[in-house]
């Protein structure tokens, strides 16, 4: 099927060229011009016959095309102008309709293409796509240290009303060194919101990427994560958990979901929740899970944990064993704090935490009556409950959250699930079991999660695993320079031994269909501005496609649907049809700003001016084209090599 998709998408490439060089054909004729070459690619012709007197072909290399017109090149010692039925010999007023015919020809189909899209109901896509939610930010990033954190929301991007994800890219590849944002903060546990404004320095990541793009720290937008139909590896830690296709998670361990990069944040948190009695009061907390050999113990201390631990039927060494930085009686009271070897790892647990709905720390005299739900009423009961890791998951049972919804509502509706029900489901965690149901929402059976390495894959999906994985390190030892090469092997070994859910999760489809002027408009726009920002050096070139990357793309999206085949038709014709009409010699623009000299000197230009005018910028296009093919080929060797 990929062979049929590339077919498709030269095809389709081939249809804007034919339709830009059909438009100078057809007003040339007009014109009374006479053609002598019409092409559909460049190079040898692989085919050509004769019709109307014109030679048709189609050239060897499939990207591009031209209309040869008469007397647009100089021939002997006779001046273009001079020649007969020629290009130059022609009013500039016809010449100039000429050249605008093949832009506007792109145009017109863009515009019609955008205008089917909405007659036919528009695309569909993913909410992340469309959201101005944050899904996840970056802890080291400035933003971060301000105190924006996944759930929040961006309202500007560098000034201007910000519009989802692609704002995001865009603002990666520039090269600006700061970047304003706007928006508020947003308490889901009491609905309150704050207005933020922040102006802060882009940062390139560390992190091996053959192509570094500048950030403030948002890599995630929001995303929903519902369980599809076959979403579930069989044996998956998950299966057991009560989970049912088309829930939707959205609370893990005491926080509220936005996106799968948080979600797997979570799940590899070193942390254990916590139901605990404080005089009359019960509350739930997260609490960090430590090693034994972190903290500071009395032998004394030591010598008791070491009793539990046989009294428990624990194996292994103890100083290997979990634990919680408290000291801790027999019967699961808090005695005292604990100390840790590392003083700065002591300070970072107890600190304060921004914004995180169960941080409570324990005092002297609390009680622990359950962990993750499970009750316990001992000190060996709990010590052998912190030896496996559990993930506590709510979800949505709400058929609403998996329907389409336009793309305008999507954000409104995201946090639509009852707060008080969540809360409800939170406080009853490991008090009483007959609750885990308010409402729509769920709280399933706990989770323990495994290392992705160890995944019940089926043995075509392992094979398919350890393929994609062997390509990807081999890719990463190839980075040159050695301080990135590290960097990116150490972080690919980590993300092997993440712990995961084993569970495939999906996004919310959104019914993206804006009408066809403002299709139009923003095409114009973000064409504006990326070459703006190339002539500027805001954008480096680098980050451009040329026909491979465009055929990629076409490629792509055929594979997804027609639909979506067609949007990408009518961006590349309009982004053609603009594109040409830039005032530089070797383009149509180039030809309508000399016959508009004409036009104003009354004087037709000489041949050898318009050639010195024209041979420089034919070899910079030609070396930019060299370039950006370049750039293609790398970046897609780069992802299957």
């Amino acid at each position: 099927m990929n062979v049929i998709y590339i077919l498709f998408a030269i095809i389709g490439l081939g249809l804007l060229v034919f339709i830009h060089e059909l438009g100078h054909y057809w007003l040339a004729r007009r014109a009374g011009m006479k053609i002598e070459v019409f092409s559909i690619g460049f190079g040898r012709p692989i085919i050509s016959w004769v019709f109307q007197g014109v030679k048709w072909q189609i050239g060897l290399l499939p990207f591009g095309g031209f209309v040869k017109i008469a007397g647009m090149q100089k021939e002997g010692n006779v001046e273009p102008c001079d020649i007969p039925d020629g290009f130059y010999s022609k009013s500039p007023g016809k010449r100039i309709q000429v050249a605008l015919a093949g832009p506007l020809v792109n145009l017109l189909f863009a515009f019609l293409a955008f205008s089917l899209l909405w007659g036919l109901g528009g695309r569909d896509k993913s909410f992340k796509e469309y959201t101005r939610r944050i899904g996840w930010v970056e802890p080291a990033s400035p933003l971060y240290q301000q105190g924006v954190r996944p759930g929040d929301v961006i309202e500007k991007y560098d000034g201007r009303p910000f519009r989802g994800v692609k704002d995001l890219l865009v603002a990666s590849v520039m090269d600006t060194a700061s970047m304003q944002i706007e928006g508020y903060k947003v308490d889901y546990e009491t609905g309150s919101t704050h207005p933020f404004h922040y102006t802060l320095q882009q940062e390139k990541p560390l992190d091996g990427a053959r192509i570094e793009m500048r950030s403030i720290g948002i890599s995630d937008p929001a995303s929903y994560l519902i369980y599809g139909q076959s979403g579930l590896l069989e044996h998956s830690p998950a299966a057991s958990s009560g989970i049912q296709p088309g829930d939707r998670l959205i609370w893990a361990d005491g926080e509220v979901l936005f996106s799968l990069k948080q979600l797997s944040h979570v799940i590899n948190e070193s942390s254990v929740f916590l139901t605990v009695r404080r005089g009359e009061t019960v509350f739930q907390t997260k609490v960090p899970r430590i090693h034994l050999d972190d903290l500071k113990m009395s032998s004394y201390e030591r010598a008791e944990i070491d009793d539990w631990q046989h009294e428990a039927g624990i194996k292994g060494r103890l100083q290997d064993l979990s634990f919680i930085p408290y000291n801790l009686s027999p019967t699961c009271e808090v005695e005292s704090r604990l100390s840790f070897i590392d003083e700065e790892e002591q300070i970072k647990v107890f600190q304060q935490c921004q914004r995180c709905a169960y941080f409570n720390p324990l005092q002297e005299g609390d009680k622990i009556i359950a962990v993750d739900s499970y009750p316990v009423k001992t000190a060996y009961d709990l010590l052998e409950r912190l030896q496996k890791r559990d993930v506590l998951l709510i979800v949505e049972r709400n058929p609403k959250s998996v329907q389409k919804v336009l793309w305008t509502k999507a954000d409104q509706e995201f946090d639509d699930f009852q707060v008080k029900d969540l809360q409800a489901i939170v406080s009853n965690i490991g008090i009483d079991p007959s609750r885990s149901t308010v409402g729509n929402l769920h709280l399933l059976r706990p989770v323990e999660p495994l290392s992705y390495r160890n995944l019940p894959f089926s043995e075509e999906q392992k094979a398919a695993v350890l393929g994609e994985l062997a390509r990807q390190k081999k890719a990463l030892e190839e980075i040159v320079n050695p301080q990135l090469r590290n960097e990116a092997l150490k972080q690919f070994e980590q993300q092997q031994n993440r712990l995961a859910l084993g569970i495939a999760l999906q996004d919310r489809v959104v019914v993206y269909n804006p009408n066809p002027f403002d299709q139009f408009f923003d095409v114009i726009q973000d064409t504006g501005l990326t070459l703006s920002s190339l002539f500027s050096g805001k954008l480096s070139p680098k980050f451009m496609s040329g026909p491979v990357g465009i055929v990629q793309v076409v490629h792509h999206s055929w594979t997804v649907g027609a639909m979506e085949a067609l949007y990408w038709m009518a961006v590349i014709s309009l982004s053609l049809g603009l594109l040409n009409l830039l005032p530089l010699p070797v383009l149509d623009g180039g030809h309508i700003v000399f016959s508009l000299i004409e036009w104003i000197t009354k004087r037709p230009i000489k041949a050898k001016t318009m050639e010195r005018m024209m041979i420089p910028f034919v070899g910079l296009l030609i070396a930019f084209f060299i370039y950006i093919t370049y750039q293609d080929l790398a970046r897609l060797l780069g992802r299957f090599f």
